[in-house]
């Protein structure tokens, strides 16, 4: 028995997320599915990140443990002859027996959150972005978003609905950078919270349009409720761009 770790892509527009639930087809559901095709063997993939429905990946990490001949480095290649076009593996490679994707130390992960930040819709970018058809003054944004640097309790920043005890979190950087008409808020940190991210860019957005100061984010998080906030941002936006481990974490 061997634990193979794949690095996974996907267009998760037409899905409900990455974890198997009863009321629509997603990401973990099609690659244990394509597995037993190609293994013969029951397979439950465990992932790094659980996405939520619509939004998309370039680098979410799972794994799988198999007897199957297949070389793990061919794994991704004999996958990918299986799996529908809007999911691809980009990689593959056996790690330890225990190695877990979620309970690794020195992990970061690093989501970007896109805005198509014009007058009319781009129907091309639709799939990938969030609309805002109101002017965006990224200055502000930036300011904004340099208060939640660092580690701080994000309560404010957290769907209700989570289950986390401890909703402290460290943010290593905030990057929003503007090019033409994209605006892309790109975020790093050590784990994030349910929804976290896209409450960080409904936030954002408020503060761009002029509805909040850049200090207003300041009070939002100290405050350490949701409903101070902004909205939640539409999940198209998100993408999870990498997930990295530290060398003792493989």
């Amino acid at each position: 028995m061997k634990r193979i770790r794949l690095l996974v892509s996907y267009d998760g527009t037409d899905y409900c997320g990455w974890q198997i639930q009863p009321n629509g087809i997603t990401i973990e559901e099609i690659l244990n599915e394509k597995l037993k095709k190609l293994t013969g063997e029951d397979i439950h993939v465990i992932g790094a990140s659980r996405t939520d429905s619509g939004v998309h990946a370039l680098g979410n990490v799972a794994v799988f443990d198999t007897d199957s001949p297949i070389p793990p480095e061919r794994m991704a290649y004999a996958l990918n002859q299986k799996l529908p076009a809007d999911i691809v593996i980009v990689k593959s490679e056996e790690v330890p027996p225990d190695w877990h994707p979620r309970y690794q130390e020195q992990i970061s992960k690093t989501y970007e959150y896109h805005i198509y930040n014009a007058q009319i819709p781009d129907p091309l970018k639709r799939r990938y972005s969030t609309f805002v058809s109101f002017p965006l003054d990224v200055g502000k944004m930036q300011d904004g978003a340099a208060y939640l640097e660092g580690e701080h309790d994000f309560a404010s920043f957290c769907n209700i609905r989570t289950n986390a005890e401890n909703t402290v979190r460290r943010i290593d950087r905030i990057e929003i950078e503007k090019e033409d008409r994209d605006i892309t808020i790109r975020v790093t940190g050590n784990g994030f919270l349910y929804n976290m991210v896209r409450i960080i860019a409904g936030t954002l957005i408020r503060v761009g349009r002029g509805f909040y100061t850049p200090e207003k984010v300041k009070e939002i998080l100290e405050a350490e409720e949701r409903t101070e906030a902004g909205v939640t941002a539409p999940p198209e936006g998100l993408t999870l761009v990498k997930i990295e481990y530290g060398m003792s974490a493989g």
